[in-house]
């Protein structure tokens, strides 16, 4: 069952992610310092490429799918997070068009685009908790082993089959994300 760290590991980074975009949309709020932007373009491009992209599509398919086979009562919960990982992808366009409008208006637009970050961080927080609180306990209850290795293997894998995005790519956009981005979230400068 190493994929149940896996997942778990992978919802720790985009909490990580998450918690700092709000951090650092909150300190944008100061019309007297201007932001990097491309920081924010970066945890944006990580949010976009790596959960929305490649997490979700595989828990749909791997995690979800079968769980509605195995235990038919999960069906209405498995359907509804499979609305909400659609509704993540339409969500990701929201925050790219706050950014855009954000960085062209600059300082018009901050409260914008926080109000569109914290909206998308507790809409995807809230989701990682029914996962983990429900999902996955239930995956342990009624999963077979070779269930199990079938999403061991998938989820060990994790290339995105679209745009062949691996594991090692996203630890370099994190490492850019954590060097571009200011203390306390980062290693970066402080803007100023």
């Amino acid at each position: 069952m190493d994929a149940l760290q896996k997942i778990r590991d992978e919802h720790r980074t985009m909490s990580a992610v998450l918690l700092g975009l709000k951090e650092l949309a909150r300190d944008a709020q100061n019309a007297r310092v201007k932001p990097d932007f491309a920081v924010f373009r970066a945890m944006i491009r990580y949010i976009d490429e790596f959960p929305e992209a490649v997490h979700h599509p595989k828990e749909d398919r791997c995690l979800l799918e079968p769980l509605a086979v195995r235990a038919p009562e999960t069906r209405a919960l498995v359907e509804s997070l499979r609305r909400e990982h659609k509704k993540g992808t339409r969500l990701v366009r929201e925050l790219e068009r706050a950014l855009i409008f954000f960085e062209d208006g600059w300082p018009a637009g901050g409260a914008d685009f926080r109000g569109t970050i914290d909206a998308y961080a507790d809409f995807h927080w809230n989701h990682m908790r029914i996962e983990e609180q429900q999902v996955l306990p239930a995956a342990q209850r009624h999963f077979t082993p070779s269930d199990w290795e079938a999403i061991d293997r998938a989820f060990a894998v994790n290339r995105d089959p679209l745009a062949g995005i691996r594991e090692k790519d996203f630890r370099r956009l994190f490492t850019r994300i954590v060097t571009l981005a200011p203390e306390p979230v980062g290693l970066g400068d402080r803007w100023s």
